[in-house]
């Protein structure tokens, strides 16, 4: 139930499906949700006895997760009045997540884009409790043992009630952290921000873990989500400012090999070896034709011999970019694609390689810079980081 970007904060998710797709937002199922809609149908079997009472276990949780889409639909619908688009939401066992193509760094939008989930639960609170107002209902609170005999009504108009009061914890990387950290920007710059939010949640989740180890192991497992929610944005956030204004051919390698589609297998293997080079793209009269990355070089050593072709293995539709593009939009594209590289050209010609290592090696020495620069922007002129590119 929080809100990512796409790069590093919230990497697309492995084994998920999609199921459907509203307004142009694709709603993905991990795997793990899948299991968890198993085990609740097996606990009703085992304490209900009978079908019906496993269904309607698995219905009322489906019911509840409905309300996590909604939750995060408010998001992506605010965030797209701010001109963000939402690449996906996907249902975990712990909740949803509308991963975002950016989070907004302006405080206001941020404050609204976060609200924008709690606030469908509290819509739905209200249209529920008139729903059970109209059928003469009562919709005290609930027991907290969660009677299955109250009205579907009463008891989802308390779910979500739980689910906005939850997500308003000032902690990453529920809502109340990003509503915390807008209403700190409007007063510190965003990386101040986002440090000082973070501890606050950090502390919060101390004390939860503290009162969860005398007898609420749910306490310590919600303190260790929020712990390393709130890790995490930090990391996050300083990445964003290592690759702030910087470009492609600030972390590019410039340094690398081609291959031609009819060199064998084992001539590639040879030169990733003596090279360390990791992905090599492939060339036919320097025009690029594709790249052979190392997991279908290993694989096609494996099930084809050393005398296959490189042409056999090769990706034939491999990410491309040029020098004057954006850092970090480049990196999203790369993870996007699901690419281990992309391959940068000025035309036809390749003039350098972007990996993940060639990154992370700017991305260090950048952040060790940005450390000791006044108030911890970024260094400007001839000593900058971003001059800090391969030669």
């Amino acid at each position: 139930m929080s809100t990512c970007s796409s790069w590093l904060r919230c990497a697309p998710m492995k084994a998920s499906w999609t199921v459907a797709r509203v307004a142009g937002v694709a709603i993905r199922v991990h795997a793990t949700f899948l299991l968890l809609l198993l085990w609740i149908g097996a606990s009703e079997w085992i304490t209900e006895g009978t079908l019906a009472g496993a269904l309607a276990g698995v219905g009322f949780a489906a019911l509840i997760f409905a309300s996590v889409v909604l939750h995060e639909f408010g998001h992506a619908f605010v965030a797209r009045r701010f001109g963000i688009k939402t690449l996906d939401i996907t249902l975990l066992p712990i909740g949803g997540v509308a991963r975002l193509e950016k989070i907004p760094t302006e405080p206001r939008a941020e404050l609204l884009v976060a609200l924008g989930g709690p606030a469908v639960n509290v819509v739905l609170v209200a249209g529920l409790a008139a729903v059970a107002l109209l059928a003469g209902l009562p919709i005290g609170p609930p027991d907290v043992s969660g009677d299955p005999q109250l009205p579907i009504v009463v008891r989802l108009l308390w779910v979500n009630a739980a689910l906005a009061l939850f997500n308003m914890i000032p902690a990453f990387p529920m809502d109340g952290g990003r509503v915390l950290r807008a209403v700190l920007s409007m007063r510190l710059d965003h990386r101040r921000a986002t440090r000082v939010a973070a501890a606050v949640g950090q502390t919060l989740a101390f004390m939860l873990g503290f009162l969860g180890l005398f007898g609420s192991p749910l306490l310590v497992f919600v303190a260790l989500f929020v712990w390393l929610g709130a890790a995490a944005e930090v990391a996050g956030e300083e990445l964003h400012a290592a690759l702030a204004g910087l470009s492609v051919a600030d972390a590019m390698t410039t340094r690398f090999e081609a291959l031609a589609p009819e060199d064998t297998l084992g001539a590639a293997a040879a030169r990733a070896v003596h090279l360390g080079q990791t992905s090599f793209p492939v060339v036919v009269a320097d025009g690029l034709v594709g790249v052979l990355g190392h997991d279908p070089l290993i694989v096609g050593l494996a099930e084809r011999g050393a005398e296959a072709l490189v042409g056999s293995v090769m990706d034939r539709e491999p990410a491309r970019g040029s020098a004057r593009e954006a850092l970090e939009g480049a990196l999203n594209r790369m993870q996007e694609a699901g690419k281990p590289i992309i391959v940068v050209v000025d035309g036809r010609r390749v003039v350098g390689l972007l990996t993940p290592a060639s990154v992370g090696e700017l991305v260090a020495l950048r952040g060790a810079l940005l450390r000791h620069a006044p108030g911890g922007a970024a260094a400007t002129g001839p000593t900058a980081p971003a001059r800090l590119a391969p030669p």
